[in-house]
């Protein structure tokens, strides 16, 4: 069955549409107009964070598109320094001022940490969301440990997890433990930060359909039911990546796909910050 270009995950009351753009480049020379082109190219869900220092550009680019505010689903993240109840207050205040808007649709901790008690973290987290500037909270890059600690901490639903998830990455325990406790998935770096773009099973698929790596690298993921958030900086690409919704891989490639997941598969990598490890 195909997925709609209009499909979203459900969690909590948050809606969150399962393909949006990520605004992490890890190179320079990103903009507004890249934020732009993802709005025209038909993304709602955009993906930002304090650390990225691409709030202001976000802001920006949505109030040049013209897409209405309330169309998009806006998400950012209080990075692991700030955690604790009054460092965590000022830095949403800063992302709100930073985007010009007076809410987020999704506020996050963005990394876990082990020198301020999580208890912490997430109350001013849930805090966030009574005093009515994010309408829905999540955590990124928490282990199965630590996200059945945060839910159990957290008076307000959580609706999301985000962490790295793509072929080279066995996420299976992780997002078995996101459904356990019904939330949403979202994969950030989808695509292996380039790395997949050579992989000859994938080449072989996207041959087969006609389709580009990380056309398939996405679909695979949207076939899973995860929200996925890849990042480019060319517009043909920005559009192409969103056009995943009118082909269907078969339960053999998503078998094929699923199996070229490597024991060092992973990118995103400070096991400091995560108490315990990844499992």
């Amino acid at each position: 069955m195909t997925t709609s270009a209009t499909a979203a995950l459900t969690s909590h009351g948050a809606t969150i549409p399962v393909l949006g753009f990520g605004t992490s480049p890890m190179t320079g020379g990103f903009s507004a107009e890249v934020v732009v082109a993802a709005l025209k190219a038909g993304y709602r869900h955009i993906d930002t964070a304090r650390k990225y220092g691409t709030e202001r550009a976000v802001g920006e680019a949505m109030r040049a598109s013209g897409v209405p505010r309330g169309d998009i689903f806006l998400t950012t993240k209080v990075s692991h320094e700030n955690l604790r109840p009054a460092d965590f207050a000022r830095s949403v205040d800063e992302s709100l001022a930073a985007l010009k808007v007076d809410y987020v649709d999704l506020l996050m901790v963005h990394w876990p940490n082990p020198d301020i008690p999580l208890a912490e973290a997430i109350a001013a987290l849930a805090k966030a969301k009574r005093q009515g500037l994010a309408r829905h909270i999540g955590v990124a890059n928490f282990n199965i440990a630590l996200l059945d600690q945060a839910i159990s901490l957290c008076t307000e639903p959580l609706a999301a997890l985000q962490a790295e998830y793509h072929p080279y990455l066995d996420q299976t325990k992780l997002l078995a433990a996101a459904r356990r406790h019904d939330l949403a998935f979202v994969a950030y770096c989808p695509l292996g930060r380039g790395r997949l773009f050579n992989d000859p099973v994938l080449s072989n698929i996207a041959k087969t359909h006609g389709r580009s790596i990380a056309q398939v690298a996405l679909r695979w993921l949207v076939q899973q039911g995860v929200a996925a958030i890849p990042y480019s900086s060319n517009p043909q690409r920005i559009a192409d990546n969103f056009n995943v919704f009118d082909f269907t891989l078969s339960d053999n490639e998503m078998a094929r796909i699923a199996a070229l997941r490597r024991v060092d598969g992973r990118i995103a990598n400070p096991v400091e910050r995560v108490p315990g490890g990844w499992d």
